[in-house]
């Protein structure tokens, strides 16, 4: 099962982005969405960021196996929580959640290692 299916129950949409052009709606007065607020398709989603991160992930089979590691945001913030076979898995995934356009921080301090 994968990230995207584990933490929010969605099967990936057909043209989902990591980093989605952000779409201006009516809903928010016609200004640009916060991008981290972009959902998986540039539509806005208040998990828009979490979302991006966990497909990302989903891109990567090494992280495949990883099944007690759950993402969420605070703004533009993403926290992992849970746990994770080495410090070197870790780090590449914090590398991979930095790079998701919106991500201003990357907070690990919930995730254990071993």
């Amino acid at each position: 099962m994968g990230w995207l299916q584990r933490l929010f129950g969605l099967e990936k949409p057909q043209d989902a982005q990591v980093n989605p052009d952000p779409t201006t709606v009516s809903e928010n007065n016609g200004e640009d969405i916060p991008l981290e607020r972009v959902g998986l398709n540039g539509e806005y989603d208040q998990s828009g960021l979490a979302k991006r991160v966990a497909l990302a992930f989903d891109e990567n089979p090494e992280f495949d196996n990883i099944n007690n590691l759950y993402v969420a945001q605070t703004g533009g913030t993403v926290v992992l929580k849970g746990s994770v076979p080495s410090q070197e898995i870790l780090d590449q995934l914090v590398n991979i959640a930095s790079g998701v356009s919106g991500a201003t921080d990357v907070t690990t301090d919930e995730v254990s290692v071993g």
